[in-house]
């Protein structure tokens, strides 16, 4: 496995601590800044927008660029607003930072995305998507409490600091560890080509529309739950406050190894990896809000929603590369329909809550998931349709993909 695809994992780790900084740091920013609690909290929703619609534009304003290069402007738009952020001194200002932080972010998954595929052979491109998205789980493990740590015992500018040299520390071995790729020329299909043109190509098929939605449902059936977790186990199961950060360390160990586990099954068996985390989400879904009041019971649902929920990135990813192609726009525009799921399940969750009480958020979870499940219907009999119909084999991967790489890639 090349050096570089750890390091692209630590770029994705920082991106994704920025992005669950101001949930630690909430007291300190509303008194510093003169913003309510509600009003630090819409900077979360801020990151998410900014990544979900400014990630694309900015990807596609970096297309003429070789991507190791694209990378390194990412890392210095990133870098630019974090400071942005650490300097600020109301409200409005945070909020401009925000928004560059968060379509730097968008925008750095998709290039690295498109740079692990372009750095690795085809029999261990899932592992490798799964390592780069390990920055994804662990920073979504860590980072939170890291930040909060940080905040209490330095001040929130330290913890924004902090960030922003993790980044320039990324940013550093990024020039020395990644390769100089050769740029792609376009290829007027929407495949490994480099002209905005022959990138939006892509978007006019209609089964790569049809894996966005399920890799939304995906996210947004774990995230309607997981949003929700912390009073679903204080209040519905009885767990001590004290007690429920070191159970969603448990609940992100699992997500690290279903992570791991999910690599490893991506490439060869991609459908059937989604397909059975999604069935099992249901199921763990399910049994969480028909046991949330027993504490074993909600424990093992809660680690197995751990071990198949968000894990299903690099299967997802998987999918939609060999649907459409691997380049950075459509990576991106992949993220951000992640980031959506992450919007939708949080905000119906939230709804349910309102009307249903604490239950209502798995209830929602499970059923997204199911809706998920349906979105794979189409393929699953395309698959298993009849000798007149072209066959889909899940190892199989779209020309537009795998056929492009070429040895002076690398």
């Amino acid at each position: 496995m090349p050096f570089a695809i750890y390091v692209l994992g630590l770029g994705i780790f920082t991106m994704v601590t920025s992005e669950f900084l101001v949930a630690g740091l909430m007291p300190q920013l509303s008194e510093d800044l003169g913003a309510g609690i509600p009003q630090i909290g819409y900077l979360v929703s801020v990151y998410a927008a900014a990544m979900a619609i400014g990630g694309p534009l900015l990807t596609a304003g970096l297309l003429r660029l070789r991507q190791k290069t694209a990378l390194i402007c990412l890392y210095a738009v990133f870098l630019a607003g974090q400071a942005l952020g650490a300097l600020a001194d109301g409200y409005a200002l945070m909020v401009v930072a925000r928004l560059v932080t968060g379509a730097a972010s968008g925008a750095f998954f998709g290039v690295a995305l498109a740079i692990c595929v372009r750095v690795t052979g085809p029999e261990v491109r899932g592992r490798a998507t799964s390592i780069v998205l390990g920055g994804l789980m662990v920073g979504t493990v860590l980072g939170l409490p890291l930040s909060q740590l940080a905040g209490e015992h330095y001040g929130w500018r330290f913890a924004f600091w902090a960030v922003a040299a993790l980044a320039a520390l990324a940013l550093a071995v990024t020039l020395g560890a990644v390769p100089a790729l050769a740029k792609e020329e376009p290829d007027g299909a929407g495949g490994s080509g480099g002209s905005v043109r022959a990138e939006l190509g892509a978007f006019r098929n209609a089964r790569l529309w049809a894996a966005f939605a399920t890799s939304m449902l995906i996210i947004g059936a774990t995230f309607a739950a997981f949003s929700y977790f912390v009073p679903i186990l204080t209040d519905v199961t009885g767990f001590a406050a004290g007690t429920v950060p070191l159970l969603l360390v448990l609940y992100g160990a699992a997500t690290v190894i279903g992570n791991a586990v999910v690599g490893r099954l991506a490439d060869r068996h991609t459908l059937t990896v989604l397909g059975t985390g999604l069935a099992l989400n249901t199921v763990f879904l399910t049994v969480f809000a028909l046991g949330a009041a027993d504490a074993a019971v909600a424990l093992a649902a809660m680690t197995g929603i751990g071990l198949v929920g968000v894990t299903m990135n690099p299967a997802m990813v998987t999918r939609v590369m060999r649907t459409a192609n691997d380049r950075p726009l459509v990576n991106t525009v992949h993220t951000s329909f992640i980031t959506l799921g992450v919007v939708v399940g949080s905000w119906v969750g939230g709804i349910g809550v309102s009307h249903w009480g604490l239950r209502a958020p798995l209830w929602t979870g499970a059923a997204m998931a199911v809706l998920g499940l349906l979105t794979l219907v189409p393929e699953l009999l395309r698959r298993t349709a009849g000798p007149g119909a072209p066959a889909v084999s899940e190892s199989s991967s779209a020309p537009s993909s795998e056929s492009s790489e070429r040895p002076s890639h690398v």
